[in-house]
């Protein structure tokens, strides 16, 4: 990953005449490679095709994520947050599947949405609870974050599916004010 502290990762799957067995998180696989990530919380999220969830984080209680598609199709995208960091207001996005099996770390301190190009389930492994009074975001279309989405995979942006609390998100630039 470009982003440091972000980490792609490609779990333990076995396959064999019954079907598959997938290991998507182990905490002393993680402890040796040098990442810190005691989960605290899971949870699922079921979109539909033109979804777009962004880009979300918590202004207290930061989440490291663990996120992986667990079925269907997502452009998965994280922004660095980190105002010392020399990637602050960089951005990466890659694509998960439930067929590619990869998990994406997401760091403290890092934005991160999607957007949904197959139905789709998404599993999230916090290590940190959701915390609703510091939730917040920066809008999918800021322009200072400059993010490229693939929205010609869902026949152009006219055809997201966003929510009203997604459609208020600040802005970048007020992020940086904070």
């Amino acid at each position: 990953m470009e982003l440091k502290g972000a980490y792609l990762i490609k779990p333990f799957h076995a396959t064999d005449l019954r079907g598959g067995f997938i290991k998507d998180y182990n905490i002393d696989t993680f402890s040796a490679n040098g990442i810190d990530h005691e989960l605290k919380e899971v949870f699922y999220t079921v979109s539909k095709r033109g979804v777009i969830r962004a880009m979300h984080f918590q202004l207290v209680k930061q989440q490291a994520k663990l996120v992986r598609c667990v079925s269907g199709h997502v452009y998965d995208v994280i922004a660095d947050l980190r105002q010392e960091s020399p990637t602050f207001g960089k951005w990466q996005g890659l694509h998960l599947t439930g067929e590619n099996t990869l998990s994406l770390f997401v760091p403290q301190y890092f934005a991160h949405g999607y957007l949904v190009l197959e139905d789709s389930v998404v599993s999230y492994k916090c290590g940190e609870v959701f915390y609703a009074e510091g939730d917040s975001g920066i809008m999918y279309n800021d322009p200072d974050l400059n993010i490229t989405w693939p929205f010609e995979e869902i026949g152009g942006e006219q055809n997201l599916i966003i929510s009203d609390k997604d459609l208020n998100l600040m802005s970048f630039k007020d992020y940086k004010a904070l």
